[in-house]
C-alpha cells in the first residue's frame, strides 16, 4: 500500500525497518485464541491510524500477525489487538 506523503507516494513496506503485517482472517483469528489461551484485548494494541495499520486496512477489532527479523530466531511473530485512533 502507498502512503501519501505532500509530494511523492511510498510503500512502506519496502523499506527494510518494516516488518510485514498480515491481517488475520476469522478462522485464524479463532485458531490462534484457542491455542494461546486468551482474548484479543490482552493483546498489545496497534491504533487504526499506524501507517503499517492503514496499508492493510485495519480495522477496530482486527488482529495483525507482525512478522520481523531476528538475529537469533531468523524470524519473530508478534499480535496485535487494533484500536481506534
Amino acid at each position: 500500500m502507498l502512503v501519501e506523503n505532500k509530494d511523492k507516494k511510498i510503500d512502506i513496506f519496502e523499506h527494510e525497518l518494516v516488518p510485514k503485517h498480515i491481517l488475520l482472517n476469522e478462522d485464524q483469528v479463532n485458531s490462534l485464541l484457542a491455542s494461546h489461551h486468551f482474548v484479543p484485548h490482552q493483546l498489545p494494541y496497534i491504533k487504526t491510524s499506524d501507517p503499517a495499520a492503514r496499508a492493510i486496512d485495519a480495522k477496530p477489532g482486527n488482529i495483525v500477525e507482525i512478522i520481523r527479523r531476528s538475529p537469533t530466531a531468523k524470524e519473530a511473530i508478534t499480535y496485535r489487538y487494533v484500536i481506534e485512533g
